[in-house]
């Protein structure tokens, strides 16, 4: 085994704080990294207190981590060690289904293994984040990662970055489309700039009129305040999609009259509590209500290179390990721009 440093809560009542456990050896299939950098995602708060469902404790948060490549098995191929690499949200999955046979193992029939707070493939194991030194991931889960970008920008693309692209790919957004993206947060900066790489007519939807100069310095064609009547007024009927970051409660039926005819409001944020949905704000244009997860791995890896070729990561605040817990203070209170990553050259 190997012996492994990292911060992780020992229950949903608990801080995060140091911890040492034991990681698997690199078996015959796998790549083993030291983790330069993790991205803080608001799941991983939202996991470790428990939030969506009982989690496995202790449980070592982070699934945006990339770092260099520092001992291969026997049958890589793709990997070598000193290589750059990255890891997000799944760490393997049954390959064998209907759903990973097409690239979609984030829908894997039998359920993918998550990066943390999940079992690996024996049903008993459970797997740790990126909140540590190093990890050990199956090779078909591990991402090439490009030296021409700031590799700790690079990381919030492995969740932030994928969960935004995956929807606009598979929607065809493009040049032609008038594109709102809906809350401007770890997720929404990175749809906006995917939007507009893509050609997509970008208007920002927030709650905060302060944000409206970041939005427009992302590329952002237009911006609404959600809060004012007149400007939801001026806005309705008007979007082909409408990609929904937010994972606070909030009023879909609002949204939704925003869409024109056929419109499709895509949800990638995760609310606390269900939706009420009135049928009429659907019938009424023949509108669709649809969610997306991540994306499949060749698809990350596509994301990843697009990033590459086209000068794009995230917009980051670097923070020592031991300010996790102000960064999750602030990341509630919507006080980053626009995501959290952690230098783990600090634990």
């Amino acid at each position: 085994m190997i012996a492994t440093k990292g911060y992780a809560a020992q229950d949903p009542g608990t801080d995060l704080a140091p911890w040492n456990f034991e990681r698997r050896e690199v078996g015959p299939h796998d790549v083993q990294f030291e983790i330069l950098f993790c991205g803080v995602c608001h799941s991983d708060l939202h996991q470790i207190k428990n939030d969506w469902f009982p989690g496995i404790f202790p449980m070592v948060p982070g699934h945006e981590i990339v770092g260099r490549v520092i001992k291969v098995g026997d049958h890589v191929k793709k990997f070598k060690v000193g290589d750059l690499a990255g890891t997000g949200c799944m760490v393997d999955s049954c390959q064998v289904c209907e759903n990973c046979k097409q690239d979609l193992e984030q829908y894997c029939l039998e359920g993918n293994t998550q990066t943390y707070n999940g079992l690996e493939r024996d049903g008993k194991t459970p797997t740790y984040g990126g909140y540590s030194n190093s990890i050990v991931v199956r090779e078909e889960f591990v991402l090439h990662v490009s030296d021409k970008l700031n590799l700790a920008a690079v990381a919030p693309l492995l969740c932030a970055g994928i969960t935004t692209y995956s929807p606009l790919r598979h929607w065809k957004v493009g040049k032609g489309h008038k594109l709102a993206v809906l809350g401007l947060g770890g997720l929404g900066h990175m749809a906006v700039k995917f939007g507009v790489a893509f050609g997509a007519e970008v208007t920002v939807l927030s709650t905060s009129p302060k944000k409206e100069e970041d939005a427009k310095k992302l590329g952002a064609h237009h911006f609404v305040v959600t809060t004012d009547p007149a400007q939801i007024k001026a806005a309705r009927g008007t979007f082909d999609f409408i990609l929904d970051t937010v994972s606070a409660e909030h009023d879909f039926n609002m949204y939704l009259s925003l869409l024109r005819t056929n419109g499709i409001h895509i949800c990638v944020g995760v609310p606390p509590k269900p939706a009420e949905i009135a049928a009429f704000s659907l019938l009424g244009g023949r509108k669709s209500l649809a969610g997306s997860g991540i994306g499949g791995i060749a698809e990350t890896q596509e994301m990843l290179d697009f990033c590459a070729e086209n000068n794009i990561v995230s917009d980051i605040e670097m923070i020592d390990m031991k300010d996790i817990h102000n960064a999750y203070e602030r990341m509630e209170k919507g006080d980053v721009r626009y995501r959290f990553v952690i230098d783990m050259a600090t634990l």
